[in-house]
């Protein structure tokens, strides 16, 4: 078939990939403008571009479709379909209408839950157990449209995001070959998408990526995961001026457990005299145990100074001692 496919980071690289080897004319490539990137802030183009580019497939990189001087372009490529996987940009009713059997969308998640520009982190941060991949006929609508495939995937107990949009990015590739296969042959069903059990994936936002201490560990715990590798969490030791630590391997610790073990741990059920939630309590051999809200615990595994690597708890505290009765606090407002 004779595409146009819209897409910008890894997660629809591996879309494009699979469409291409599938024999697919990629007739054009929609991809957001090249952003700043790194400390020296140069111009740096997405996956999709950099792919595109090593393909030689045509590219274009409008900034919003919402003005009508970018249609023209889209209708001289006389595409069959139009592919969009994590684009970035809304597609107005006019440019949805543009190819001949209409835009097909790759989600991640198991629609109507978490519609969104979040879903995997929205995902593993409400704790969900399984998710999935969405092949949706795209409407006028926030990821409204008809379902055509979709399939089924656990997230597994310490899965960061990272590596289930990984996994994601494959399982997508596959079921949007799949799907167009199905469409060019008659045979692809649209389903109406119900309307129960429908959530909605709200993008991350710069406040959210400090944990609030007063939460519980488990909520952290899944925050911390959701977030790893992008764009990652943050919290200041209350020392000096404040240092400014990025958290990375967590988990909540059962009640009694050694350090290690998974669960929601409590200090003292029910003891009002709990400590202050950021309070750190001890700093077993490789890790850190933090007080958090409802008297629960967290263990830190591995973190991260300002300008330094991620280590192992155990590596960095030979270069910054953190103990017991020091605090981890929210940054300043």
């Amino acid at each position: 078939m004779r595409l146009i496919f819209a897409g910008t980071p890894e997660f629809a690289a591996t879309a494009l990939r699979a469409l291409a080897a599938a024999g697919h004319e990629i007739a054009l490539v929609l991809t957001r403008q090249d952003k700043p990137a790194g400390r020296g802030q140069a111009l740096a183009a997405s996956p999709v571009k950099e792919l595109a580019l090593q393909q030689g497939y045509p590219i274009a990189q409008p900034r919003t479709l919402r003005d009508e001087q970018a249609w023209p372009l889209l209708r001289m490529v006389g595409a069959d379909a139009m592919v969009v996987a994590a684009y970035g940009l809304i597609l107005p009713a006019e440019v949805l209408a543009i190819p001949r059997l209409g835009c097909l969308n790759i989600h991640a998640s198991l629609l109507p839950r978490w519609r969104g520009a979040a879903p995997i982190e929205r995902a593993i941060e409400a704790g969900d157990a399984v998710t999935g991949v969405t092949i949706m006929q795209m409407d006028a609508g926030m990821d409204t449209g008809p379902i055509l495939l979709a399939e089924e995937l656990e997230i597994t107990a310490e899965e960061t995001g990272g590596a289930l949009r990984e996994r994601l990015a494959v399982l997508g590739a596959r079921l949007i070959v799949r799907a167009l296969a199905e469409l060019e042959a008659g045979t692809l069903a649209a389903t109406p998408q119900p309307e129960q059990g429908m959530t909605y994936a709200s993008r991350i936002l710069k406040s959210e990526l400090a944990l609030d201490w007063t939460q519980p560990a488990r909520r952290l715990a899944n925050r911390v995961r959701a977030l790893d590798p992008q764009p990652g969490v943050t919290a200041v030791l209350a020392r000096g001026a404040g240092v400014a630590l990025k958290l990375w391997r967590v988990r909540a610790l059962a009640p009694g457990a050694p350090a290690g073990a998974e669960g929601e741990a409590r200090l003292v059920p029910g003891d009002s005299e709990a400590p202050e939630p950021g309070t750190v309590l001890a700093a077993p051999s490789g890790s850190l145990r933090i007080a958090c809200g409802g008297g629960t615990v967290l263990e830190v595994l591995e973190l991260q100074r300002a300008g330094s690597r991620r280590m192992a708890v155990a590596d960095f505290l030979k270069g910054l001692q953190i103990g017991p009765g020091d605090h981890l606090v929210l940054p300043p407002a």
